[in-house]
């Protein structure tokens, strides 16, 4: 069996995986619902790209499940905190994930105009919201939550919803929003017909300038600005799952210590804005498939770069630092970690491989005629 200090950094990239996988499967979709008003100027137009992601935006959301079901059973303190502190965030990105299906179910239920304009609406706001959302929750993670614990590992937390919408955070929030919708363009570049892909096309280019400007005016606000964590002493990697068993010290620019010991992770902020530009440079004609595969690289390293900036914090306190949580003081079992990483090395390929193979089916364009001969059993 593995030792309890390696199953716990399987798991911290295991999370990060599924994280990733979220951010670029789910993410197109709620791109491209972003982009729904503004890339269709009639109702076929619209459900061209509607249908585009129709018949894959469930599947995606398995990622979604995937990462919250990983936070919870390898990282039950982390998932404790971090869903009761987020609370209500959390829960308006859940209602807009909700209505989502509701939107793409009843839209096509009547034909008259303003019916179809109010759900499309509907669904550009259930794209707009999480992306934001989610973004913010990054932002706060760097920044630190205002929780701390008793001697008894009871959980206080100080904040307030506002205080989430800090200038940071929504500046990372930004960047999320900017980043998938360079994303969910680049998506309906490759898969819908003309003159859809042209103006998705349009909007991604624009957009990945966007996420560009802001990841990097993120990235200085970082190093320059945001007083980050680091653990003081020596702590055990394969200890009590207790986080009061540390000393941690608050200090200006300690996230990037790690770009400095580990200069590799330089690879992540370094591709991720490669990809944007890549995107914006294979964006139109015959390239959009490339262009979308280095969209999907961008958001990737994006989300990588948070991760591995505060490695090896999880989520740390603004209020008391030692009550951080860190990849070595908040997990589960070493049986458990090991049990489910066998459950893991199981199922996540058949995963893989059927999500693959959906795609491959699913091939091809959605264009005005699909939409016109169709019309009776598509979005």
């Amino acid at each position: 069996m593995l030792d309890y200090e390696m199953l716990r950094l399987i798991w911290w990239a295991l999370l990060g995986i599924l994280l990733i996988g979220f951010a670029v499967m789910d993410g197109f979709d709620l791109g491209a619902a972003m982009l729904l008003p503004f890339v269709g100027r009639t109702d076929a137009e619209r459900r061209v790209a509607i249908n585009t992601v129709g018949p894959v935006w469930e599947g995606n959301q398995v990622w979604l499940v995937l990462g919250g079901g990983a936070i919870f059973a390898a990282w039950p303190t982390l998932y404790a905190v971090a869903f009761s502190g987020f609370y209500l965030a959390m829960f308006l990105a859940l209602c807009a994930l909700i209505v989502r299906p509701v939107s793409f179910k009843f839209r096509s239920k009547l034909t008259h105009p303003t019916w179809r304009s109010v759900w499309d609406w509907a669904l550009f706001a259930c794209g707009l919201v999480p992306s934001l959302i989610f973004g913010v929750a990054f932002g706060n993670v760097i920044e630190g939550a205002p929780f701390r614990f008793d001697d008894t590992m009871r959980m206080t937390y100080e904040g307030t919803l506002f205080g989430l919408l800090n200038p940071f955070a929504l500046l990372c929030g930004l960047v999320s929003v900017a980043m998938l919708a360079m994303h969910g363009g680049a998506y309906l570049a490759l898969k819908a017909g003309p003159p859809i892909a042209a103006r998705a096309a349009f909007f991604a280019r624009r957009a990945a300038l966007v996420m560009i400007a802001l990841f990097l005016i993120g990235g200085v606000w970082v190093a320059i600005g945001i007083d980050g964590y680091a653990i003081v002493g020596v702590v055990a990697h394969d200890g009590p799952s207790n986080p009061l068993l540390k000393d941690v010290a608050r200090t200006a620019g300690a996230w990037m210590a790690n770009y400095s010991t580990y200069p590799w992770m330089m690879l992540a902020p370094c591709l991720a804005i490669a990809g944007a530009l890549l995107t914006i440079v294979l964006l139109g004609g015959a390239r959009n498939g490339l262009a979308f595969v280095a969209s999907a690289v961008s958001v990737a390293s994006v989300t990588a770069t948070a991760g591995l900036s505060i490695f090896p914090f999880l989520l740390p306190s603004s209020l008391d630092p030692k009550a951080s949580l860190t990849v070595w003081d908040a997990s589960s079992s070493r049986l458990t970690l090991a049990i489910m990483l066998g459950a893991t090395l199981l199922l996540l390929p058949i995963v893989l491989i059927y999500t693959a193979w959906v795609y491959r089916v699913l091939r091809g364009r959605v264009t005005l005629a699909y939409v016109d001969e169709n019309s009776a059993s598509i979005y």
